[in-house]
């Protein structure tokens, strides 16, 4: 088997972790909210072991590094975040802007599962991914 499944399904999967690493970065500041805070701490913990899990399976399948998320989108990001919030940083607008950005790399990574054939330990990690995604959703939910 040719490893560009794994390649691009490692690549996209690290550019989605690194995306809600950079969301949670950009707006854990706004956030007020103790409990909001916690949950977003453990959230950055999580996308952060699996950028880890990809940098150490990466080296299987390319010789280079898994791709991140570009400067442009990193700037878009923070860009997006700050005008979602100038007139509104309550709990609830926080959560509603971190649920679409999670329900995007559900989205995202159920593709990849859905549609790339790939080895194991890589559908494993696309898996991992996407629970905890999944469990991000339901934990915030309960901040709207």
């Amino acid at each position: 088997m040719e490893n560009k499944n794994e390649i691009n399904v490692l690549d996209e999967l690290n550019k989605g972790a690194c995306m809600g690493q950079d969301a949670i970065h950009f707006i854990i500041d706004k956030v007020k909210d103790k409990a909001l805070k916690e949950e977003l701490d453990r959230q950055y913990n999580k996308y952060k072991e699996i950028n880890d899990e990809i940098k150490k399976l990466y080296p299987e399948y390319n010789e280079g590094t898994p791709h991140e998320t570009s400067a442009v989108n990193k700037v878009m990001t923070w860009y997006g975040i700050e005008m979602k919030t100038l007139t509104d940083e309550s709990t609830s607008k926080i959560a509603e802007l971190l649920l679409q950005g999670t329900n995007m790399g559900i989205i995202e990574g159920r593709k990849l599962l859905n549609h790339k054939q790939t080895y194991p330990e890589v559908e494993r990690l696309a898996k991992k991914y996407v629970d905890m995604q999944e469990d991000a959703v339901e934990k915030l939910k309960q901040f709207l």
